[in-house]
């Protein structure tokens, strides 16, 4: 690609280049990991140009859709090239620690804010392998090995297909919609076959599972048994497996930050020896070079209650599925007590040796964090500063009919409609009646949760640090429009904490305030055809214009606050705010944000749970004059797109 300012400092690196600037480029630009370099060989900075294959190893600072741009990055995400601002997220704990609620949950915040991320399970990858479907062991030695992708494409045959994807789903329903039968769960702690709500999966799906004939250890035809002794270090061949795997998982990462469009990749396991970690490290510093940041983030669980609810989440995953419980609980422990033999926390060799780390005891009851550095690392910090598992409700809705609506025209100030009156007063009697139901239903949980698991017994408390059963405040939240603040008029002062948010006004449609949608096609033909383009993206001209990269970022706080509190909440805002708090709790892909249907007369009902978000629908009905539930009910693109 042509420079415009061509200059001897911005250029690619060329035969005459310091030999580890070339090495670098190489090792960015290629899947095949250079030859091991000292740590202290470090490459020189170098100058952004427009040429966006050179790569950057200088870190940029903000990085964000929507509001940032420059040459190499048009559109405010980071560019491939801009390794230094990447970020990689290695997890540190014991088992039953929920290490993979923290992934998922920091996994849909950072893809909300439109920072490709993904996941990926040592767990996952080694359930796959040591169940002897398709994996065979290497018995050559990990270090001379390329990265899993460079090797897949080298010896022509698919790479192990046991990746997480975005949200810890499972890649297999390509380009289908999902229907929303009940929250997802993490591949940790949770039930297999349940997936993560989304409107759509555009990943392809996964690689068969070729074996490399010619290296293969024979014995390992038959599935290897995956109790606590396969967790036992004398275990060597068990050893052996789980190291290969824990690499191989390693080198995608690696491969998704360095040669994909990555800017976040998550490392799930457990990480808990000191020996893993300085083999982690080598091998990023090996493959990216001294740049990319990485950030140890563990996991400690010291209130028992907590520790108790991990286990019994644990005991209902895939790897003690159709086993008696008491005796998964028995297992589980000894598999605990092996890891506990050899495990290290993080704290005085990380601080020695400048590697930043955040440590989480009791999801979130304290944190302690070191040399935290970056942008990327900076947001994720953030955000795990503010949550929480507290048993609550979240109800989304649009405000009732306006008058505006009527009329067809988008934007503006305008009353309630007399439908919208009546829509408002049955969704305050409803949600008044829904509060009372939850209480009972959660004094009913308590009484019928034990440890170990009783036959009977319901779903196990959420794993929240504080008080179970107490009574909660209820807050309504408003924007400052006039037909959203009408819509929360009829809630009790004395029972609801009512409060209006300007962060939960529509989207401010600049010079097309206040026209319809036909008007705009006629008066503006090539901004309505710009914005059908590309809806996310697109930007409405005029003073005060926005489009739904600027809602996103607006509404940023309103997402940490309801994170980070315990009450249950109702917004009632509007269509464009809507779709991105449900693109948010539903983990929705970026496709979809912009184009999601979200009628009127609709409320959407989520509870936060340690394996996702459970979600329900609410259809007013206005003969009845009430709202029915719809069990079948999932999230869709608009047929029209407005």
């Amino acid at each position: 690609m042509p420079t415009s300012n061509p200059c001897p400092t911005c250029s690619p690196p060329t035969m005459g280049s310091p030999l580890p600037v070339r090495r670098m480029a190489w090792a960015l630009l290629s899947a095949t990991p250079p030859r091991p370099r000292p740590q202290e060989a470090r490459a020189p900075a170098m100058k952004a140009n427009s040429a966006v294959s050179t790569p950057r190893i200088r870190p940029t600072t903000l990085d964000i859709p929507g509001l940032t741009k420059s040459k190499v990055s048009p559109d405010g995400r980071i560019a491939q090239r801009d390794v230094g601002s990447k970020l990689v997220i290695v997890m540190v704990g014991l088992p039953a620690r929920g290490k993979s609620y923290i992934t998922k949950k920091m996994t849909r915040y950072l893809n909300w804010l439109q920072h490709d991320t993904k996941i990926f399970n040592v767990g996952e990858k080694r359930r796959v392998a040591a169940s002897g479907h398709g994996f065979r062991l290497s018995s050559a030695s990990m270090e001379n090995r390329p990265s899993g992708l460079a090797h897949s494409v080298e010896q022509n045959e698919a790479q192990i297909a046991a990746k997480i994807l975005i949200n810890g789903e499972s890649a297999a329903d390509s380009l289908s919609e999902l229907h929303l039968p009940g929250p997802g769960r993490d591949h940790d702690t949770a039930v297999e076959g349940i997936e993560p709500p989304r409107v759509k999966v555009i990943s392809p799906g996964p690689e068969s599972l070729t074996p490399d004939p010619g290296n293969v250890e024979e014995d390992h035809e038959e599935p290897m048994d995956q109790s606590a002794s396969f967790f036992d270090p004398t275990n060597k061949k068990a050893a052996q497996l789980r190291e290969q795997c824990a690499m191989e998982t390693l080198d995608d990462v690696l491969d998704y930050i360095l040669v994909g469009n990555g800017s976040v990749g998550i490392f799930d396991a457990t990480n808990s020896t000191l020996a893993r970690r300085k083999q982690i490290m080598e091998k990023i510093r090996q493959r990216a070079g001294p740049e990319l940041n990485v950030l140890f983030v563990e996991s400690v669980c010291q209130d028992q209650a907590l520790l108790e609810s991990n286990m019994r989440l644990k005991l209902s995953g895939p790897d003690y599925d159709g086993t008696d419980p008491t005796a998964a609980l028995e297992d589980f422990k000894k598999r605990v007590a092996i890891y506990e033999k050899n495990y290290v926390p993080l704290g005085d060799y990380e601080e020695d040796n400048h590697m930043p780390y955040v440590k989480m005891i009791d999801v979130g009851r304290k944190m302690i964090s070191h040399q935290v550095r970056g942008f990327l690392a900076g947001q994720a910090v953030y955000y795990l500063l503010n949550f929480n598992l507290a048993p609550r409700m979240i109800w989304i809705t649009r405000h009732g009919e306006s008058m505006d609506n009527v009329a067809g025209k988008i934007g503006g100030d305008s009353d309630l409609s007399e439908n919208g009156r009546k829509y408002t007063q049955a969704m305050t009697k409803f949600i008044d009646k829904q509060r009372k139901a939850w209480e009972v239903h959660q004094a009913d949980k308590l009484a019928n949760t034990h440890f170990p698991p009783l036959r009977g017994d319901h779903t196990p408390p959420n794993p929240h640090y504080g008080g179970e059963g107490e009574v909660k405040n209820f807050c309504v939240w408003s924007s400052m429009l006039k037909r959203s603040i009408q819509s929360a008029e009829n809630f009790c002062d004395d029972n609801y904490e009512i409060k209006q948010m300007r962060m939960l006004d529509e989207l401010n449609a600049g010079l097309m305030e206040g026209l319809t949608y036909s008007e705009i096609k006629t008066r503006y033909s090539e901004e309505f055809d710009r914005r059908r383009k590309d809806k996310l993206a697109y930007r409405y001209p005029g003073p005060g214009g926005e489009g739904y990269l600027d809602v996103i970022n607006r509404i940023r706080p309103v997402i940490v606050e309801l994170e980070r509190m315990t009450d249950h909440c109702l917004l009632v805002t509007h269509r464009s705010v809507a779709r991105v708090l449900l693109a948010y709790f539903q983990g929705l892909n970026r496709e979809d944000v912009a184009d999601l249907d979200c009628p009127l007369g609709m409320l959407y009902q989520m509870e936060p749970k340690p394996y996702g978000v459970e979600f329900k629908a609410w259809r007013y009905n206005s003969d009845t004059d009430d709202f029915e539930h719809l069990p079948d009910y999932k999230l869709r693109r608009e047929s029209m797109h407005h």
